[in-house]
């Protein structure tokens, strides 16, 4: 299928309704891929503290100085929407959404397991963030770190553009380049963006 063609049928399903999936089937998918995950809701505190170790242990999180605590507290930020891969009972990843705010549809975060990295699980994580956020926009944000060379490549690879760089953003020297993809514009009633 052309780009356009994927475009056109998105807003077609924005316009008429047709993409609806059931909160049941949205929260239990299973991603196929080298090995079967469940992506679901965070849920157990438990998982949450894990989630917050995972990320406040590895990169790009190291380099952010971004914390166990400030880990934690994004995980549990009500405003935001994040979700858990698991293959079996293991947690192998999760990710985190900004559904509210300028940029409707922001990946804030995916994070991967350092031992389950290369293996389709943060494709996989961001394929199923990509369904939730075009349920309701057309246009799916995420930042990268300039010294994130394998999130970007991977992201490029998806299909993300850049669209701008925020210099000293997190942290100084350090760079966060701002990446779009989009079915179209955020209103097609008129034939332009408002």
């Amino acid at each position: 299928m052309e780009a356009s063609d994927d475009r056109q049928a998105g807003r077609a399903r924005r316009r008429t309704g047709k993409l609806r999936v059931s909160t049941v089937a949205f929260h239990r998918r299973a991603v196929t891929g080298p090995a079967a995950i469940t992506i679901r809701p965070l849920g157990e505190d438990a998982d949450a503290r894990l989630c917050a170790r995972l990320m406040a242990g590895s990169e790009p999180w190291i380099t952010l100085g971004r914390g166990y605590e400030e880990s934690l507290a994004i995980l549990r930020d009500p405003a935001r929407e994040s979700y858990v891969a698991r293959l079996g009972a293991e947690i192998v990843g999760f990710v985190v959404l900004s559904m509210a705010g300028a940029f409707v549809g922001y990946i804030q975060t995916v994070c991967v397991a350092p031992e389950h990295q290369g293996r389709g699980f943060g494709s996989a994580l961001v394929g199923f963030a990509e369904e939730r956020i075009w349920r309701e926009s057309p246009n799916v944000f995420l930042c990268v770190s300039d010294f994130n060379g394998g999130a970007r490549r991977l992201y490029e690879r998806l299909g993300y553009r850049v669209v701008g760089e925020l210099n000293d953003y997190i942290v100084a020297g350090h760079s966060e380049i701002l990446m779009r993809k989009s079915l179209g514009p955020l209103s097609t009633d008129r034939g332009v963006a408002s």
